[in-house]
């Protein structure tokens, strides 16, 4: 069985990177709760796997960045890592504020009607475990509500293709996505491997409206990271984009102005 190839395309077009970007610490629940504040309705997070086997949001292989830690965080059990303060870097505001578990960020998401881009996030050399388990975790998290229509899937997203064909094998429904920092000869046939129904690309790979085309001819949504400028979020959307992830919460939807939120 594999991930259909979603119509209507079921996720809005703006989608908050890491929580609310940098308006409050990166993948914690305090960014989900200041992006909902500023009326966003769907996010993107980067998920990892600790030592004993706990998902949870962080973006970076170290710790150092944003939280109080030190190391590599996926050699780390999560008892430690629970312990962490992963707010005070960014302020004092928000000092205290734990990594949360992928568990917590898909209640709050469920519990607000928002929807979620998972970037499977593993440590290095943990492709297919961490991919596994990211799918397994978000089949059980969000079954009810995707039986119930309250809500899709997660959209699963990485630039590893093992960690997605790992995630394909352990829950086929989810849909994925393949991240793209650069285009190679084989990419789009990557995409196709992994029976992706989206590809996420640096958005300066796109220079005009062909590249969007000719994926979506080709049974792809196109989406792109991370656009903070309106005027490239305005240009991609006419080119017929199909969502933008953006860090600029407090502002950039205003400015581009009014844009249908779904897709079909």
């Amino acid at each position: 069985m594999t991930a259909p190839r979603l119509s209507p395309w079921p996720y809005p077009r703006w989608i908050a990177h890491r929580g609310a970007g940098k308006r409050a610490p990166e993948n914690t629940l305090a960014a989900f709760r200041h992006g909902a504040a500023l009326g966003w309705t769907s996010y993107e997070c980067d998920v990892k796997l600790s030592a004993d086997g706990e998902l949870f949001l962080l973006h970076d292989d170290t710790l150092q960045r944003t939280s109080n830690g030190h190391g590599v965080a996926g050699l780390q059990d999560w008892p430690a890592l629970s312990r962490l303060d992963a707010g005070s870097w960014l302020g004092s505001a928000w000092a205290g504020e734990p990594l949360p578990r992928l568990e917590a960020i898909a209640r709050h998401c469920l519990a607000h009607g928002h929807t979620l881009n998972i970037e499977i996030k593993p440590t290095t050399g943990t492709d297919a475990p961490t991919g596994r388990a990211v799918a397994r975790a978000a089949h059980e998290l969000w079954r009810d509500a995707v039986e119930a229509g309250r809500s899709p899937w997660p959209l699963l997203s990485s630039f590893q293709p093992d960690a997605l064909a790992a995630a394909r094998v352990a829950a086929p429904e989810l849909p994925r996505a393949l991240l793209l920092a650069s285009l190679k000869a084989d990419s789009w046939q990557r995409a196709d491997e992994l029976d992706c129904v989206a590809v996420v690309l640096d958005h300066r790979l796109i220079d005009g409206p062909e590249l969007i085309a000719q994926r979506q001819a080709n049974g792809l949504r196109v989406l792109v990271y991370t656009v903070n400028d309106p005027a490239r979020a305005r240009q991609l959307f006419d080119w017929g984009l199909d969502g933008v992830i953006s860090d600029a919460v407090d502002g950039i939807r205003e400015a581009v102005g009014p844009l249908a939120e779904i897709k079909g």
